[in-house]
């Protein structure tokens, strides 16, 4: 990109243009050579500032559709919101194949919504490599709510929780096998516990366990954890559900807990972009390697940190 198309590209930024935000996560998300320059072009205080909502939780729970909720409540209150929705990744192009964007086709014309998919690239945690450095574009572009929805696929979603400050996980009545495997994972770390669908046979009886839950994990580390029930499909409880994440929000900010996340967060984007940096070098000196494949992998692997100065002792 030369240095005009560089310039226009953050004056662009600088002037909240969805089509300059859009472009300037592809670039990043590209790894291209102008991700530094955009990067540090942002505006930190607009970072510092914003609230990042992770939505997740299994297929089926209606994230896209209480996520279109949560939205729509925050444009009435003229609040400027990105959406980052994580969808699965297609095993041909490498690219998003589900298109959260099409979910959200009623607020497409809203300057004031951003929407952007992004392909997990087969990162179990569920979000891809490039979801941190798109929750700051958008929030440098005045964004002032930032939501990720993850893909929806349990357990493995655990990424989510050190990228959003707030982490609400969606239940719906009759996924019963889908929130008992998640007892052990983000039932124990979500920040709150959404049961939508609260309309539906069997909703009361799964608040009912979910208080539990609560009550349980409140007794364990002296941090209560809210349970909230919604209709999205009707807009029920989307407003007290706002209320909830905005007082533990405020209760975090006031604590220092919301800037011990961001720092924590920090540090474990760095170590993915080291791991993801020496990746290709690994597997080139692995495909090198002519011999049998057998015998100890992990043993293979401290010989190939050896070989790039690595020290293996230290770090194991």
């Amino acid at each position: 990109m030369a240095h005009t198309s560089l310039t226009s590209l953050l004056d662009g930024l600088a002037k909240q243009d969805p089509r300059a935000i859009g472009r300037a996560i592809s670039i990043v998300e590209d790894n291209g050579p102008e991700a530094d320059a955009i990067l540090l072009s942002l505006d930190r205080d607009l970072v510092k500032n914003t609230t990042v909502l992770g939505i997740t939780g299994p297929p089926g729970a209606g994230k896209s559709t209480l996520t279109s909720q949560i939205i729509s409540t925050c444009r009435s209150r003229g609040e400027r919101v990105g959406i980052i929705a994580i969808d699965p990744t297609s095993p041909l192009s490498g690219g998003a194949i589900l298109g959260d964007r099409i979910r959200m086709m009623r607020h497409s014309l809203d300057r004031d919504v951003i929407v952007r998919s992004m392909a997990t690239r087969g990162r179990l945690g569920g979000l891809c490599g490039a979801a941190g450095a798109a929750v700051r574009i958008m929030a440098g572009a005045g964004c002032q709510r930032i939501i990720i929805e993850t893909v929806g696929v349990g357990q493995s979603e655990m990424d989510i929780i050190r990228l959003a400050d707030i982490t609400a996980l969606v239940m719906a009545p009759g996924l019963g096998d889908d929130i008992q495997a998640m007892k052990a994972g983000l039932l124990e770390v979500a920040d709150l516990l959404v049961i939508n669908k609260a309309d539906m046979a069997g909703a009361e009886t799964l608040f009912m366990d979910m208080e539990a839950v609560a009550h349980e994990r409140a007794d364990k580390s002296n941090r209560p954890i809210a349970v909230c029930r919604t209709v999205a499909s009707e807009g029920k409880g989307v407003e007290e559900l706002l209320a909830e994440i905005a007082a533990l929000e405020n209760q975090h900010r006031a604590s220092g807990e919301h800037d011990r996340r961001r720092s924590r967060s920090y540090d474990l984007e760095v170590l993915d972009w080291a791991m993801e940096m020496m990746r290709p070098h690994i597997l080139q000196k692995i495909q090198k390697d002519s011999g049998e494949r057998w015998g100890d992998p992990k043993l293979q692997a401290a010989n190939i940190l050896k070989q790039m100065k690595v020290d293996h002792d230290k770090i194991s």
